[in-house]
């Protein structure tokens, strides 16, 4: 790079650094304040990323890169897309407001072309890796060739690094052969609270190395090198390389004068060295000191250039937590806010106007033609935005129905996907599963003998080799289509969210399904709900589920789990009783995963399904007779939409027994006894509790906005119950899931379910001992509808 680049490239750090700082200060200083909330925005934070932010993004990045910013650098980011183009001066002023730039980057809710969303702390870090093999991925299966490969960039808080899903992605990576990964840390040694303890940056280099990962340290910025060159420039070195951490922040936040005293009382009187630090004012002493290799232009750029191949770097960049600003190493700073007088003080040594803060170019020795031209060039924007766009995968009209008199949604679903991995369908292609070594309990067993393990070479199967019978055909090669992970659900969610956004990524539609045990969503849930944040597309297929796996007892049994369901946005939760409504929702879910229409109401159900998102599936392993119906176009919405009548209620109806999932045997007995003594007993089928009640919510805002004719898809179901009715639900999970269903029209309702840790046993005894085998659903009948006594019906339990 030649001289007159690198100086305006230090004139445009200093610039970002400005922006994201006066950002943050217009938001907590000048911005009116309503509700007296303290608005935030992490200056400090900012200011130890500014140097490598600049470096990165105004000449390093290439178009098909993809970067994930540390969370607490958002501002920073706002700015750099501001300058170059892609984010207003509006949403900077209205920062951390409504509608304004996002706290964190969000691929959502921001306008400035996020790659990948932050916030919570470490994910987006391991999404960069999972995004790198699906990469991988892509092109194995011959798509996308055309395209260069890009590196995946995480900006990497030094904090971050305490968190456990980093390490299990780590791992995962190594596994899988990774490549063009860059992790670039923010070395600063500070945490929220507390400066790091000494030493750290030697066990995240031997783990990286152990990992597989080349690693770069950047820690002497070109004033220390220099300063190295001079007579006793070694011995300045050795104390820089052996003083504390927490010693070295205070020095840099008292400034010249103390480095002065220190280095005098620790150095001094040794010649060269003496010579070396006397020779320079306070200021030149405390701009050599505090002059890092990650705050130094050439040597970031000197390190990111070298690297010519494609293995996992990171680069271990030294830092100081607030960089240039007044509170610079201090270890309050994380949270901390300049006041306007210091604010005041960095806008006069900027060459800034008072009321010129948010010019582009506003302080800057260069000419805005001369700015403009080189921004122009860019490397990183030459292409403007770089969402890319991909076609719909084509899918058959309807999927068919395993035709067995019983059988489980479990067993099901494998033979779902069994029949569509026997055909060369465009939908068989781009279908790629993924599990937490729970693939053969989970009925992904058949799917993966017929496409095979994903692997980037070929990995013959050694029992096929040595003829040793075997179930199971897995081989593994560049054309397989399942990717087998560890027993980490963090690394599941966060696969599943990189392979979800793919065609935004690379350009390429995949259709991502991951397995796993239904109880332990919960262990992956932040990665989950991250997933849903970025608007990946995925299905998650959670077996066996609820008190049903009986013998497992409580610490495989699932209680929360539909509530779950319901209160993550951006998936729709489904729990089917029957395979026939299995085959219906999986043949929808295909087609919803691929929507991305507006974000409209349908007026017959008041979802919008327009917008599409991710799916979940809570499915059983008991097997249950199976209806035998013939599934029509009234029975397939009903289905979709969340529930439908098995058996209509009368006009004398007292009760109304609704159920969802593998307790329909129970459901369905009850209505046999209730039906000798009540008459018009009806029987409400849920298959997502989830859906209807988004329905029922949305139609009562549509109302209390005017529209008063919204009605819902439980509302028209409800409207056949007479109004002295009772209804009980019943559910293998938490009452509550079902619970609601009586305020839709103001019905009595008895919810039974779930809410203690499960024990082993038989499905007899749990369901018996929990309240809500076929006894206990007929006694709630007669608590919420009164009326003759239920003969056959045994005592209760006690619990």
């Amino acid at each position: 790079m030649n001289t007159d680049d690198l100086t305006l490239l230090q004139a445009l750090e200093r610039k970002v650094r400005w922006l994201s700082t006066w950002t943050v200060h217009n938001a907590n200083h000048l911005r009116e304040n309503t509700d007296g909330l303290k608005v935030g925005g992490h200056q400090a934070s900012s200011a130890s990323l500014s140097t490598i932010m600049t470096a990165l993004y105004f000449s390093v990045l290439r178009p098909e890169d993809r970067v994930a910013v540390k969370p607490h650098a958002s501002p920073n980011f706002h700015a750099i897309q501001y300058l170059l183009g892609h984010q207003t001066r509006e949403k900077l002023e209205n920062f951390r407001g409504y509608g304004g730039a996002q706290s964190y980057p969000s691929r959502t809710k921001d306008i400035d072309d996020v790659d990948f969303s932050t916030g919570s702390v470490g994910l987006g870090v391991a999404q960069t890796l999972f995004a790198s093999l699906v990469q991988d991925y892509v092109r194995a299966h011959g798509w996308g060739k055309d395209r260069p490969e890009g590196r995946m960039v995480a900006l990497v808080g030094d904090a971050e690094l305490d968190e456990g899903n980093v390490f299990e992605a780590l791992l995962e990576g190594w596994k899988h052969g990774l490549r063009n990964t860059w992790w670039v840390v923010d070395y600063n040694r500070q945490g929220l609270d507390a400066v790091l303890r000494e030493g750290l940056y030697e066990r995240f280099a031997d783990i990286f190395r152990t990992m597989g990962w080349d690693v770069v340290v950047v820690k002497y910025g070109s004033l220390q090198q220099a300063a190295f060159a001079e007579p006793g420039g070694d011995k300045l070195r050795t104390w820089i390389d052996t003083c504390p951490n927490q010693e070295y922040s205070a020095l840099v936040f008292q400034g010249g004068a103390a480095w002065r005293k220190r280095l005098l009382d620790d150095l001094g009187d040794q010649g060269d060295v003496t010579r070396l630090i006397e020779a320079r004012s306070d200021d030149d002493l405390a701009a050599l000191m505090n002059n890092l290799g990650g705050h130094d232009l050439p040597a970031l750029l000197e390190a990111f250039n070298a690297i010519d191949h494609d293995r996992p770097v990171c680069f271990l960049c030294y830092t100081v937590k607030g960089f240039g600003l007044p509170m610079a190493g201090h270890k309050d700073n994380h949270a901390g806010l300049m006041t306007t007088a210091q604010v005041d003080t960095m806008r006069e040594s900027l060459g800034i106007r008072p009321g010129h803060e948010w010019e582009k170019f506003e302080g800057l020795a260069q000419s805005a033609g001369e700015i403009e031209t080189f921004l122009a060039a860019v490397p990183f924007a030459a292409k403007g935005t770089r969402r890319l766009e991909a076609e719909r995968v084509s899918l058959p009209e309807t999927l068919a129905t395993p035709g067995k008199e019983s059988l489980s949604t479990q067993a099901g679903f494998g033979l779902i996907l069994n029949e569509i991995g026997r055909t060369d369908s465009d939908l068989a292609r781009r279908i790629v599963t993924a599990s937490p070594d729970v693939t053969v309990s989970t009925n992904l067993g058949p799917w993966l003998n017929r496409r095979g393990l994903f692997a980037k070479s070929v990995m013959a199967d050694v029992f096929k080799r040595e003829r040793i019978p075997s179930t199971f055909a897995w081989e593994a090669s560049p054309e397989g289509q399942h990717i087998e992970l560890g027993i980490a659900e963090m690394n599941l969610f966060l696969l599943l969210s990189a392979l979800g956004l793919s065609h935004s990524l690379f350009g390429e539609r995949l259709l991502p399904i991951g397995t796993l045990y239904d109880p332990f969503i919960s262990r992956g849930l932040d990665a989950l709900n991250y997933a849903c944040y970025q608007d990946a597309r995925f299905m998650v297929v959670a077996t066996p589920s609820g008190v049903t796996l009986a013998p497992e007892g409580g610490a495989h049994q699932s209680i929360g789990t539909p509530l779950i369901g319901l209160a993550q946005d951006g998936l729709a939760a489904f729990e089917p009783a029957f395979v026939d409504e299995l085959a219906v929702i999986v043949d929808w879910a295909f087609d919803y995963l691929q929507r991305d229409g507006d974000a409209v109401h349908d007026e017959r159900t008041w979802l919008r399904d327009e917008t599409g998102g991710s799916v979940y599936l809570r499915l059983s392993t008991r097997p249950v007779d199976q209806p035998g119906r013939v599934v029509d176009d009234e029975l397939r919405q009903g289905i979709v939409d969340g529930a439908y009548w098995m058996r209509k209620p009368g006009p004398n109806c007292e009760v109304v027994v609704a159920y969802q999932g593998a307790i329909a045997p129970e459901a369905i007995e009850a209505i046999g006894l209730m039906a000798e003594d009540r008459r018009d007993v009806g029987l409400l089928a849920v298959t997502s509790a989830d859906r209807l009640n988004a329905g029922w919510t949305a139609a009562n805002r549509a109302r209390e906005r005017g529209l008063v004719h919204a009605r819902c898809h439980a509302e028209r179901l409800l409207a056949e119950v007479p109004q002295h009715c009772g209804i009980v639900t019943v559910i293998d999970a938490h009452p509550a899931t079902l619970g609601w269903l009586g305020s839709v029209l103001g019905h009595r309702v008895r919810p039974l379910g779930i809410e203690h840790f499960g024990q082993t046993g038989t499905l007899q005894d749990l369901y018996r001992h929990y309240g809500i085998d076929a006894n206990a659903i007929v006694a709630a009948a007669e608590s919420v509808a009164p009326g003759r006594p239920i003969r056959h019906i045994a005592a209760l339990p006690a619990m």
